[in-house]
């Protein structure tokens, strides 16, 4: 997907108006999707990553949003054919040990509606039939001609068995799909075919961004991945919080002989213009851990930030440094050794100037 079309609708996105959602108690807005509908993409994403504290998470929200019992299986049971046995099984014991959990505290689960009795005669006929509804043309040739075997069992399994199943409906079966193939990397092609058949099923392109900017930009730093990064996010990072615009978090890493910080910038987040002050020495290390971002020196581009980037900033030069526009962001700040040092803190990184630097 292109970066400044997916930033830019991103962006767009987000300024409009929301539903409500509740979380643990707390209800917030949220965009484009309703409440069930952002529990099911958190759900999908967390079951293709193996995330089982987020997908607790998840259903305990989509639970208190009208999701039934019988939807979080199908869910997981379909999830099975994008992600595996392995992951399915074990989101299904999360699903068991969530659903125990809210009994135990009297905050019970409706049981929702069983599925229908399968079509009578053969699965990969009707099956292909469904496919054919779904994509809204006849799938063939191609690849599956060269590997027909995984063609009757896309036929016959996912689209017979398991899209036969009518206690939930295809524009949602497809949003978890998109979920899930949207949180890992490999599956970006099938997660772009998917994009189309939500849309013939009901999905506008809107909704579409909005589940892969979800998935891709959690709105929460305890919804990113665990292995997101080696270092933690840390705590709010208040005492600085002045000189941002967004949130950023603050984890000591060193606090001895020299000073390491891993910082944490929400998406579009950035700090102020800022100088680095030394009588002698002193300046600043910034080594991106996670996530992308951008470095900018006073009258020059931007540079792009990726896991494993580091830029050098010596003493008495005017910066910035933040996330990008669709991506949290981390780098660890190494403290330079120096005498005299202070930092000046300056004008802040308005939409226009941050735009123009990240376009």
């Amino acid at each position: 997907m292109n970066r400044s079309f997916f930033g830019a609708v991103f962006a767009a996105a987000v300024m409009l108006a929301g539903t409500l959602e509740t979380y643990g108690g707390e209800t917030v807005k949220n965009e484009l999707l309703t409440a069930r509908e952002t529990a099911i993409v958190d759900l999908g994403a967390a079951v293709a990553r193996g995330d089982q504290k987020n997908l607790a998470a998840a259903l305990n929200r989509g639970f208190d949003n009208g999701l039934t019992l019988a939807e979080a299986k199908e869910f997981i049971g379909q999830l099975y054919a994008y992600c595996g046995f392995p992951r399915a099984l074990n989101a299904a014991a999360t699903l068991q040990a969530v659903v125990k959990e809210r009994e135990a505290a009297k905050r019970p689960v409706p049981a929702g509606k069983a599925p229908s009795a399968p079509p009578k005669g053969k699965a990969i006929d009707f099956g292909t039939a469904n496919q054919t509804k779904l994509c809204r043309r006849e799938v063939k040739g191609g690849l599956f001609d060269f590997h027909p075997q995984l063609d009757e069992y896309l036929k016959a399994h996912l689209f017979g068995d398991i899209f036969a199943r009518d206690n939930v409906d295809w524009r949602t079966r497809e949003i978890v799909t998109v979920a899930a193939l949207a949180a890992r990397p490999e599956t970006e092609p099938q997660m772009k075919s998917h994009l189309g058949v939500a849309k013939v099923n009901g999905v506008t392109d809107a909704q579409g961004v909005a589940i892969v900017a979800r998935v891709r930009c959690p709105a929460e730093p305890e919804q990113l991945p665990p292995d997101w990064s080696a270092f933690p996010v840390g705590k709010p990072n208040t005492a600085y919080a002045e000189y941002f615009i967004g949130r950023s978090f603050l984890a000591p890493v060193s606090t001895e002989q020299v000073g390491v910080f891993a910082v944490t910038f929400e998406p579009g987040c950035r700090n102020n213009w800022h100088i680095h002050h030394a009588a002698k020495g002193g300046g600043q290390i910034l080594i991106c851990t996670a996530g992308e971002g951008y470095y900018q020196e006073w009258g020059k581009p931007a540079v792009r930030m990726k896991p494993g980037d580091r830029v050098n900033i010596p003493a008495g030069v005017k910066h910035w440094h933040g996330a990008a526009p669709d991506s949290w962001f981390q780098h660890l700040a190494v403290e330079v050794p120096g005498e005299s040092g202070r930092n000046e803190w300056l004008e802040p990184v308005d939409d226009a100037a941050y735009a123009k630097a990240v376009k």
